[in-house]
């Protein structure tokens, strides 16, 4: 019994040592691992607008985690390896056919990796190509704000021509709602006239849950537009509610034209932009708020013969406002409620300009005269609203977006548009969804450099070498550009999720060339050269580097193949970790230890022997003859 007790004690204490000499071995990657991938987050919690609101608490959160999880992978794992793992003198045989795979594939990745470093030159060569590769993706690949989510709601907005009745409106209104009736995956709908102006109008429909139909919201909005488009008499669109929480009224692309001009003039830049639009069919409902087709009636006051007949100017306004307009005279109550008391004609008595020439008009002495004697009535039309824009007057010139073309390429568009038609002394800006887009792009682009840039001050002080966190950081366009190839061979585009994701990978694909480097340093420090450490790490870290991508594609999978609500903006962050990693990781085994053969320092191993001897030395003096 005694003797089991020792052996059992004794195999305790040699586990213990084994999973101290593992943690010491890799402790350094593990901290430096764990402060890069917080760093990458970290600048997402400073980022302004709706992106900081957005992921201020997924930053923190992951950055958090991966604290944690590093804690923990210092102290809890180790603990539970000298417990938990066993030293097997025989294996099954799924186990070793597994392994017999492993050491056959490891075998081959160092015989391709001694091919490689013989032939550095074809290395660089291919780095460099793909870094040209991620960039030219990154400025063709389509961009918008973000993807459009199926959230089973499209409205059907609907415009009058300007002095429309509420009656006429409502009629197209009730059409629309026939052919939403007409649908199978309509669940309910519903109309309303009157908002925000007079002659607008909107028919909301809600489609039934995703699992109870086959078509996505997308492809219902497809099928209404020609729809709603032949209802003659009116303009009638539908729109899919934008993501983001943005006004769903508002159009994907608002470009605003500023000069300080009459608005006759603003009508004719603002007819020359919509003249290109149209050439253009990626727009579609295009459209302006300013229209100088509001009708109105120009009444002109003859003062003399006011005068003349001894009325006051003042009275015939007066009198125009209250029969016309109406007015409040008083209030009363009954029954307990109040009642506004408003004085106005009825409406068959103010519906044609040539009722007005039916009002009369008192004078001084309390008689009444004709309207028609003492004011001119002319028609005519103007704005219907005067805009500005920070301060100066404006027109803004709006667009829905056909299916497959984004607010980048249309925005891009809309520049070169207007350096071709409108004249140098007028000037141009974004509103709404294309303003969004702009903040949005100009905020994740500093934010990934400010990433990178604390990825390489922490790597430096951890490695307390400027020259190692280079070496790694030649991964980050391997993995960009798979990445962008994922998206575009998935149908996606870079947005404001995508680029969370290439964030979220910058931190992920670090990780391995952290493992190579960190471990090629450790083989340098017992005297081994530059080509030998790194191909021994290289080939001792395959495996780990192999298990860590593989698990986290496994887990990015779900994300890239999600359906539901909110599937449109998980997917693309998934397909950017698993195309990413996939890419990266085989790219990275062959450049990173090809670029520590060029950048890595010549005299580290016996610099760090010499320091070794000197801390000996100075802990135990030798003694000199004679003393």
């Amino acid at each position: 019994v005694l003797e089991n007790i020792f052996r059992n004690i004794e195999n305790g204490m040699g586990r213990i040592q084994a999973a101290l000499v593992g943690t010491r071995e890799i402790g350094f990657a593990v901290v430096a691992m764990t402060m890069t991938l917080a760093a990458v987050f970290a600048p997402l919690a400073f980022s302004t607008g709706r992106t900081g609101r957005l992921f201020i608490e997924f930053a923190l959160t992951l950055a958090g985690a991966v604290v944690v999880s590093g804690f923990v992978a210092l102290t809890l794992s180790p603990m539970m390896c000298s417990m938990l793992l066993r030293h097997e003198t025989s294996h099954s045989k799924i186990y070793n056919w597994i392994e017999r795979g492993f050491d056959a594939f490891t075998r081959g990745y160092k015989r391709l990796l001694i091919l490689a470093l013989d032939n550095r030159l074809i290395i660089v060569m291919i780095w460099l190509i793909t870094v040209f590769a991620s960039i030219g993706m990154y400025m063709t690949i389509k961009e918008e704000v973000a993807p459009l989510e199926d959230r089973g709601v499209i409205f059907g907005f609907v415009s009058a021509p300007e002095g429309s009745t509420s009656d006429y409106l409502v009629k197209y209104v009730q059409q629309i709602e026939g052919i939403y009736k007409t649908l199978p995956e309509t669940l309910v709908y519903g109309g309303n006239g009157g908002f925000p102006n007079v002659a607008d109008g909107t028919a909301l429909l809600r489609l039934k849950d995703w699992k109870d139909r086959t078509r996505s919201q997308g492809d219902v909005a497809k099928e209404l537009a020609p729809k709603l488009q032949a209802l003659a008499g009116v303009q009638a669109f539908p729109t899919q509610p934008p993501s983001l929480g943005a006004n769903p009224r508002a159009k994907p692309v608002e470009f605003v034209i500023l000069a300080a001009v009459p608005y006759e003039q603003m009508q004719g830049f603002v007819q020359s932009m919509q003249a290109e639009m149209q050439k253009n069919p990626g727009f579609v409902n295009i459209d302006t708020d300013l229209r100088m087709n509001t009708p109105e009636l120009r009444v002109r006051v003859n003062r003399d013969k006011v005068v003349d007949v001894g009325a006051n100017v003042d009275v015939v306004g007066r009198t125009l406002e209250t029969m016309l307009g109406g007015r409040l005279v008083t209030r009363f109550k009954q029954d307990g409620e109040q009642y506004d008391v408003i004085v106005q004609v009825a409406r068959d008595g103010r519906d044609t300009p040539e009722r007005i020439s039916e009002i009369n008009v008192r004078n001084r002495n309390g008689d009444m005269v004709p309207l028609s004697n003492l004011v001119t009535v002319r028609e005519g039309v103007s704005p219907r609203g005067i805009a500005h824009f920070q301060r100066v007057r404006a027109a803004t010139v709006n667009a829905n977006l056909a299916p497959g073309f984004t607010q980048g390429e249309a925005l891009a568009y809309m520049d070169a548009a207007a350096k071709r038609v409108l004249p140098a002394n007028v000037q141009n800006d974004l509103s709404g969804q294309a303003r969004e887009f702009r903040d949005s792009s100009s905020d994740i682009l500093f934010v990934l450099l400010l990433a990178i840039a604390f990825i390489f001050l922490v790597l430096a002080a951890q490695f307390e070498s400027f020259l190692d966190p280079m070496v790694i950081l030649t991964a980050l366009p391997l993995s960009a550009v798979g990445a962008l190839l994922a998206l575009n061979l998935t149908g996606n585009t870079l947005n404001i999720y995508s680029k969370i994701g290439l964030i979220a990978l910058i931190g992920l694909i670090t990780k391995h060339g952290i493992l190579i480097v960190e471990f090629s340093n450790q083989l340098r420090d017992q005297g081994r050269s530059i080509r030998d450490a790194v191909v021994e790490a290289a080939e001792l870290r395959l495996r780990p580097i192999l298990m860590t991508t593989g698990a986290m594609v496994l887990g990015a999978i779900p994300l890239a193949r999600a359906v539901g609500a909110g599937a449109e903006s998980r997917r693309v962050i998934g397909w950017v970790i698993v195309g990413g990693l996939m890419v990266g990781t085989v790219l990275t085994l062959f450049v990173v230890p090809t670029a520590y053969t060029l950048l890595a320092r010549a005299g580290r191993g016996a610099r760090e022997r010499e320091i070794a001897e000197a801390e000996t030395l100075a802990q135990h003096p030798v003694p000199i003859a004679g003393e």
